[in-house]
């Protein structure tokens, strides 16, 4: 075994300031990313901002590649990778993304770095709803979702400082909350497909017709259903209308029978994967995220990038332009749409933007 993973085993043994650590360390099961493993924190009492407490908070993690470490033994090459709102922390794996940046030769080559993919509250492995708690779960918000990936980095894996806090969507917005709340954690900080000013306008109005689904279905129950709903479904292809471009959705469904059918396959397929309570609190969870007075605390190296064609976070606003002004080492780049682009599901396609992580990396 190799020595990092008996000393991550050490780690996760101990219990230290209320946290205790559980660290599974696996086999490789990916032939491009070695030493890939998971584990968990559990905290016995994890406070949330809003006051309610979760007891045995879980924060679910997967990490791959071999830690460098200095003379002190701390690590010196870690990177935190934060997923969108309907993700986990998996989705890097996918080839899309983990084949375009965990190679050999790659921005992130999984030889070279100390790669961290975590699963926020409320979603994957982590501590969620559907866990049991239901519509009983504490309403916990992004600035907790960075917390229990703070605890993670800090408690479960002991690492003082980040090369690389990067994310997509929901984990691009959680990026900009890393760099205000922890500022000299990172050297550098790359957040994808996000804004950061609150949710509002065009953005916040689809998500609310998604919470006011959930909410108005006679099955939901206040949450403590106990066969999943099913009405809400109808609404919720509105996110895949939103976070594709007219051309994808055009090839998707070229007549009118097409897109008939595909609204159809859409709403199957979301009652057979969808837990009710879990999805509401995945688009209610963004109550609290407003980047926008603190911007001026970012130290870090930033990068961000987002894209033409995004309905979610639309570049005529503006946005992105006032806030680098605020940032001292911040530079925005918007990728113009073509057809390698996919409106805001283009975070999904790393060959698109990684030219702007190798920057962020130099």
């Amino acid at each position: 075994m190799k020595a990092w993973l008996s000393t991550l085993a050490l780690t996760a043994a101990l219990s230290v300031a209320g946290v205790a650590g559980a660290a599974d360390s696996t086999p490789p099961n990916h032939p491009g990313y070695p030493n890939q493993m998971e584990g968990d924190v559990v905290v016995r009492d994890f406070a949330l901002t809003n006051g309610e407490h979760l007891a045995n908070a879980r924060f679910h993690y997967i990490a791959l590649g071999t830690p460098q470490r200095d003379a002190a033994g701390a690590i010196t090459n870690g990177v935190l990778l934060l997923h969108g709102t309907t993700g986990s922390g998996r989705n890097f794996l996918n080839p899309s993304l983990g084949g375009e940046l965990f190679g050999p030769g790659q921005p992130l080559d999984a030889a070279k770095y100390f790669i961290i993919l975590a699963d926020g509250i409320g979603h994957g492995g982590s501590s969620k709803p559907s866990d049991g708690l239901k519509g009983h779960f504490p309403h916990y918000g992004y600035v907790d979702a960075v917390e229990g990936q703070y605890r993670i980095v800090t408690e479960g894996l002991g690492i003082k400082h980040l090369k690389l806090v990067a994310g997509t969507s929901m984990g691009g917005m959680q990026t900009w909350i890393w760099g205000e709340r922890h500022p000299d954690m990172m050297d550098a900080l790359m957040p994808i497909a996000s804004q950061p000013v609150a949710i509002s306008g065009r953005n916040m109005l689809w998500r609310q017709l998604i919470i006011e689904a959930i909410r108005n279905d006679p099955e939901w129950k206040g949450g403590d259903y106990a066969a999943q709903p099913t009405a809400y479904t109808r609404a919720l292809p509105i996110f895949q209308i939103m976070v594709n471009n007219a051309s994808v959705l055009q090839q998707q469904a070229p007549s009118r029978a097409a897109a008939t059918t595909l609204y159809d396959q859409w709403v199957a397929d979301y009652a057979k994967t969808v837990d009710a309570n879990d999805y509401l609190y995945w688009f209610e969870s963004s109550y609290d995220y407003d980047p926008s007075p603190d911007l001026e605390k970012i130290k870090a190296k930033l990068v961000a990038v987002n894209f033409a064609d995004d309905l979610l976070n639309p570049a005529e606003l503006g946005v992105m332009e006032a806030a680098m002004k605020r940032i001292p080492h911040g530079r925005y780049v918007l990728i113009p749409a073509s057809d390698q682009t996919r409106g805001h599901q283009t975070l999904t396609q790393a060959k698109v933007w990684k030219g702007a992580l190798e920057e962020v990396l130099k």
